[in-house]
């Protein structure tokens, strides 16, 4: 038989390491913890190198990596909590539960920093819509966020969903997830104090989730993994409800000396990495712990990654209070820890209730007797606390693809103008673009979300970011999540950047300082050194992009072994930027075109069709990215930012996908009104009407102007540097640019409304 230490995923390399670090074989529940624990989902074995990289520090980082959530201080006392994480492989396995568990997971990550989470955003990535599968986890997924965050009371605010067959086999279910906090409330997950208890709160132990996120984000996922669903975990959002009051009820009253989620590996994780931070050792029963299902071992309780489920570290003389707070919440609580001086972590089955440590142990489940009480038996597990958390750190193989330069060096363009010359009649091409699922309308999927919970939100689903109120202050916050797959395919460095200027670019039209950002990096196999170098290059066009725009990386996640059928996803680094937006009196100007204005676009246009949704729609998947110029984009996003806050202009909307002939377009339909522009005035020397219209190139942004302001504006961005060009009016019913399409507004409408549920099969609402 194959040794165990194999059948829980570990290398002879990382058992000889386990030998080495105990100086005696491991137990078999000592083998176990550290199979989570040193999984790649837990240890970040392959990235912590590289992570290290980032920029992390500014003065206004209360918080940075390392800690459930990233703080930052926002003014008024108050600070913001943010966290970004992945449920990929739960989610390909158990679509609702998959994503639902993974929103359960995050917000406890939010408010176990002392924050109340206010709002969610969804980055998501699917197949074809096509593909009868991909319809299936999609509607799951979609169904698995809105259940649980409208039934918790925490809004999904935002997000973006990209389709592309390239993920058929490996969706990516990406949270992020935003809280408030007084900052005297910021609380650390530290065992600090020895003598002090573990209490553990929340939902009842079972085997769902045994094996979960640490186990299913650190191996391949393949065909017949539906075998697996067991290990998913099941999500109650009305139990994580009642946790949330209790939890910050706990940090209100200065209850709690520290707070932990139960996430990944469980109570081996939480309970060990509360005491390495502190410096300390813990002692665990596993009698105390209040299991639901008869039967479970010592190992199965240590691991289980059940939903719903918080570690706190609380003074002895404050137990009683605590506990019966958490009766007043109706929440289950029980001492299952002992902060210690030795530096160890042990665990034991039958010991508290035998020394007189505070607390009982919970009656057992039907068909379990009760617990044999020995002050005296051996630990079943004795390891050095920080050890757990240390695991290897590997320095793998990275190698550029062969193919790579012929890829890049493969330009898309050529072939486009040969098909399409100047003059060719776009309409056509603009009506499927707009019809493309990852363009159209996003409204089948944000209609199932409650987004307007607490009242905060000021810009919703449809923005180019979320804004949402700062209660109690003039402040706002803006919100946006983005990454273009296909360009960190062909280029991972440049990728990275133009993922981090599109979401500092979208915050910025909202009228908000880009004041920090987290990531989520999915990759396929670590153990490719294709891989290792595409997550090698995102790392370093990211930390350029970061620094240059002085925008600190306060936490993220990363997602490895994202790979089916061998094949694995394109490297897909989805960055949150959160801005700050200082003084709101009135809702900034936003997408909606409106009528009786001027129409201008900021930035330059050029030739970029690599990685594009046109060049793609056509074929043409090579090409190198649009340029990724940081000087440019930090010039471009100031001065948007100041004509959004002064309201100089009256519409505002970032360039990206499908160019500037879809963003227009885009524009017209939310505000309900059509546009006359002559393209030319964008098009140069080495760029046509055509090119113009479907160019993707970066930092661009359209804005509409009262005729009054359109000299100031124009002078704005003249000395902000930023190129600056009227391209017509709006108004009336067609969408007409000269020389290259004429549409009518209703037939736009449709093709970008209808295209999600018409490839669903649903109703539309018109």
């Amino acid at each position: 038989m194959e040794p165990l230490h194999r059948r829980l995923g570990m290398t002879d390399a990382e058992y000889e390491a386990v030998l080495g670090e105990l100086d005696r074989a491991p137990t078999d529940l000592e083998l176990a913890m550290y199979s989570v624990m040193w999984s790649e989902h837990c240890s970040y074995k392959s990235s912590r190198r590289y992570l290290r990289r980032f920029p992390t520090a500014a003065p206004w980082v209360l918080v940075g990596p390392g800690e459930g959530a990233g703080v930052v201080d926002v003014g008024d006392s108050i600070a913001i909590a943010v966290r970004i994480e992945s449920h990929n492989h739960p989610s390909a396995v158990e679509p609702y539960q998959g994503a639902a568990t993974g929103v359960g997971g995050i917000i406890r990550d939010i408010f176990s920093m002392g924050a109340r989470p206010i709002a969610l955003m969804d980055p998501l990535r699917f197949g074809d819509l096509t593909d009868a599968r991909t319809r299936y986890l999609f509607e799951g997924v979609v169904a698995g966020i809105s259940g649980y965050g409208n039934a918790v009371g925490v809004p999904t605010v935002g997000g973006e969903v990209v389709f592309d067959d390239a993920y058929r086999g490996n969706p990516l279910v990406n949270v992020l997830c935003l809280g408030v906090l007084p900052k005297e409330r910021l609380v650390l997950a530290r065992a600090e104090g020895v003598g002090n208890l573990a209490v553990l709160l929340g939902a009842s132990t079972g085997r769902d989730g045994i094996g979960g996120a640490s186990v299913l984000a650190s191996a391949g996922f393949e065909e017949g993994s539906e075998q697996k669903r067991p290990s998913v975990q099941v999500g109650d959002p009305f139990e994580e409800k009642k946790l949330i009051e209790a939890c910050l009820a706990l940090l209100d009253a200065g209850l709690a000396v520290g707070v932990q989620d139960l996430g990944a590996a469980g109570l081996s994780c939480a309970a060990s990495e509360t005491a390495a931070k502190a410096g300390v050792g813990m002692d665990v029963d596993v009698a105390r712990v209040k299991h639901r299902e008869p039967g479970m071992t010592p190992v199965e309780i240590m691991t289980s990654e059940s939903q719903e489920r918080m570690l706190a570290i609380v003074r002895p003389e404050d137990l009683a209070e605590v506990m019966a707070l958490c009766d007043r919440w109706e929440i289950t609580a029980s001492v299952v820890g002992r902060v210690t001086a030795t530096g160890r972590f042990r665990v034991y089955e039958g010991l508290f209730d035998a020394t007189g440590v505070p607390g009982a142990n919970p009656a057992p489940p039907t068909g379990d007797g009760p617990v044999a009480l020995s002050s005296d038996a051996a630990a079943l597990a004795d390891v050095p606390a920080g050890s757990l958390g240390d695991g290897p750190d590997y320095d793998r193989p990275v190698t550029r693809p062969p193919g790579q330069d012929r890829r890049v060096a493969d330009d898309p363009w050529p072939e486009l103008h040969r098909r399409f010359p100047a003059g060719t009649d776009l309409s056509g091409e603009l009506l499927a673009l707009l019809a493309t699922p990852t363009i159209a309308d996003k409204s089948w999927i944000s209609r199932q979300y409650d987004h307007q919970l607490f009242l905060n939100t000021v810009i919703g689903p449809g923005g180019d970011a979320a804004v949402l109120r700062v209660k109690g202050t003039r402040n706002a916050l803006a919100l946006s999540t983005d990454c273009n797959g296909r360009y960190c395919a062909l280029e991972p460095a440049i990728g990275a950047r133009l993922a981090v200027l599109e979401a500092a670019r979208n915050v910025s039209c909202s009228g908000a300082r880009p004041i920090a950002l987290v990531n989520c990096l999915n990759f396929g196999n670590p153990e490719h050194p294709e891989v290792m170098w595409q997550f090698a290059e995102v790392v370093d066009g990211m930390s350029a992009a970061c620094e240059q725009l002085q925008i600190p990386v306060i936490g993220g996640n990363v997602s490895f072994y994202n790979e089916s059928r061998g094949s694995d996803i394109p490297p897909t680094p989805v960055v949150g930027v959160i801005g700050l937006v200082e003084n709101l009196t009135a809702v900034p100007p936003s997408v909606p075109l409106a009528p009786g204005c001027r129409i201008v676009v900021l930035g330059a246009t050029r030739a970029e069709l690599g990685g594009s949704e046109w060049a793609v729609r056509h074929g043409l998947v090579n090409g190198r990215p649009p340029a990724a110029d940081v000087a440019t984009a930090a010039a471009l996003h100031d001065v948007v930012r100041a004509l959004v806050a002064d309201r100089a202009v009256a519409s505002v909307h970032d360039c990206s996908e499908g160019g500037l002939a879809v963003a227009l377009a885009e524009m017209a339909i939310q505000g309900e009104t059509g546009f006359r522009v002559d393209l030319g005035n964008v098009a140069g020397d080495d760029i046509d009407v055509v090119a113009a219209c479907f160019s993707e190139s970066a930092s661009r942004v359209v804005v509409a102007v009262e005729p009054a302001r359109l000299a100031e504006v124009t002078r704005r961005a003249g000395e902000g540097g930023v190129p600056v060009m009227e391209i017509g009016g709006s108004g009336g019913d067609r969408l007409i640019a000269e020389g290259a399409f004429d549409l009518s507004l209703a037939d736009a409408t449709h093709a970008w409304r209808d295209a999600i549920p018409n490839a669903l099969g649903v109703a539309t609402s018109s």
